[in-house]
């Protein structure tokens, strides 16, 4: 009896075995790597952007900031398909803040370093709930597989305290 079940158990084995067989398998590779430098004072967190893919903040100096990334394979099957990161930025900033009582948006200034283009601005607007003016800080990285935009924020005083670590953040992006 033993015996039966054990040559059956072997029989059923090798049929299932065999139909997995049959079926081809295409490997993809599934998320996206890219490196970046935060300030040490910056700590990771969570709660500021569901989109974004990392997430940062010193509640001691009241800034905080996220990266979101756009896969260029994603985005064309979305069929968003953009000329430049000129373009890319447009499509963004046009409606980013848009709604926000007196929201000025700097002029963009652009530059490549290596292979990556990188776009960046200033934001503000008046708060009504903390009444106050906050500050946006906005870049976009352009990579051969990916645009990123960085998004780094506090009170309107942080922007001469921490723009210059909000910019080397930007440009510390790498894939």
């Amino acid at each position: 009896m033993k015996r039966r079940i054990t040559i059956l158990a072997t029989i059923l084995m090798l049929i299932s075995i065999t139909s997995f067989g049959q079926t081809t398998v295409k490997e993809f590779k599934v998320g996206h790597i890219f490196y970046v430098s935060l300030p040490d004072y910056m700590s990771k967190t969570t709660g500021l952007n569901d989109a974004s893919v990392i997430q940062f903040k010193n509640s001691v100096k009241d800034i905080a900031g996220f990266i979101i990334e756009d896969n260029k394979e994603e985005l064309d099957l979305l069929e968003m398909k953009f000329s430049s990161i000129d373009d890319f930025y447009e499509n963004f900033i046009k409606d980013f803040l848009i709604k926000q009582k007196n929201r000025t948006i700097s002029q963009p200034v652009s530059q490549m370093i290596g292979n990556n283009k990188f776009i960046e601005c200033d934001a503000t607007y008046y708060d009504k709930d903390s009444k106050m003016k906050i500050y946006y800080f906005v870049g976009i990285v352009e990579t051969k597989d990916a645009y990123y935009k960085v998004l780094c924020f506090g009170g309107l005083e942080s922007k001469d305290k921490y723009k210059a670590d909000f910019q080397k953040t930007l440009y510390s992006i790498r894939d």
